[in-house]
This record gives C-alpha cells, structure tokens and sequence, in this order.
C-alpha cells in the first residue's frame, strides 16, 4: 500500500479521500473517531501535530503530511494529476486556497450555528448564513463560464465539492446557484467521488 490515510467523515476528510480515488492510489483506511477525541492520541499526534483530520503518510517515503491543502498538493505532484501546468495552475492553486481560506472555515462556522446551535446565538448565526450565500454567490459566478472551478477538473473542485454537499446545513438552496447546481451534480456523477465520499464509512451524497 502506497498512502496511510488518517480520517474521519467530515468535509475534509472527503477531499484526502476522494483526491485518492481519483488519482488512483493504493491507500489504507485508518479511522480518527473525532467524537471520541482519538485525534489527541499520542501516536496521531506524531503525524499531524495540529490534531486535525485527515492527515496520511507517504509509506514509500515515511513522508507524512497534515492539512487538506496540503494533501492534495502532494497527492498531485505525486502523481502529475488534477493540478495543471501555466497559467492554469496558479487559477487552481488560488481557488483551492480560495475554499481554504474561506469557503470551509466560513461554512464551519455556519454548521455550528445554523445547524448545531439554530436560534441560539442570532448575530453569529445570521453572519455566517450571509457569509455562506455570498461564497456560493461567488462560486456561482465564477462558475458561468466554465465548467470546473479551473477550467478542467483539479485540486480546486476536490476541496470545494464536500463542502458543497452540505449546502442544507449552510441553509442554501442550490436551485438559487444553478452554475453551481450543475457543476455539483456533475462532480457528484463521477465514480472516484462517489468511493472517496463513502470514507471511512458509507454516506450518500446529498441531492443524488
């Protein structure tokens, strides 16, 4: 086996395991139960020290990466695939530090509010709702003219589409967003997604 992948069922879980479907590489599954705290053992610890999932390990190499981006990055200079080469790849570099930066922590945010804590805290939930309609708003129009996030299928839409698949929990209705409609489903469609959305355990996509 080439990857020890470290995960757990959340959206950036998602992206290390579907980047690794998609790219066609040989990994092992090892479960972080983070709702029983085991991302604060000693020995997943060593591997990604920040105590956040997912996290892998090279196997031939003993490399061992944390941090999503990260791990994509490394995946696809690994395998010279889903990160372009010129211009393109700085489109898809920019917008995958695009959802690091923005599109997952802000739509963290609005899971705790919105769907853990409704009604319970009105100015953060109502921020972080508004924040959520315009990151899609500007995924949606960015997304009128091209058919992946880069032109071509990379990284960038790796990292976005799980957090897309919980656009419920982010109170937005993807009918508002059709360019963003139509660039999840046909995400969702694709078979290496599918397995990857399935890790560590299985879970439908929503809306498919």
């Amino acid at each position: 086996m080439t990857i020890a992948l470290y995960t757990w069922g959340t959206p950036n879980g998602k992206k290390a395991s579907i980047m690794l479907e998609e790219v066609g590489l040989s990994y092992t599954v090892h479960p972080i139960n983070i709702m029983k705290d085991e991302q604060f053992a000693p020995d997943f610890l060593r591997i990604s020290p920040n105590n956040k999932i997912p996290a892998i390990v090279d196997t031939e190499t003993g490399q061992a990466i944390m941090e999503s981006g990260a791990i994509l990055l490394y995946l696809a200079e690994k395998t010279g695939q889903l990160l372009p080469e010129g211009a393109a790849r700085w489109d898809a570099l920019q917008w995958l530090m695009w959802q690091m930066g923005g599109f997952g922590p802000m739509l963290g945010q609005a899971h705790h509010f919105h769907r853990f804590n409704p009604g319970k805290y009105a100015y953060p939930e109502e921020r972080y709702l508004k924040e959520a309609a315009r990151l899609y708003g500007v995924l949606d129009t960015h997304l009128a003219d091209r058919a992946f996030i880069a032109g071509t299928y990379s990284v960038a839409d790796v990292a976005a589409f799980p957090w897309a698949a919980r656009h419920e929990w982010h109170g937005i209705d993807l009918e508002t967003f059709p360019n963003v409609k139509r660039w999840y489903t046909a995400i969702a469609a694709r078979e290496a997604v599918q397995r990857g959305y399935n890790v560590p355990s299985p879970q439908p996509i929503p809306g498919v």
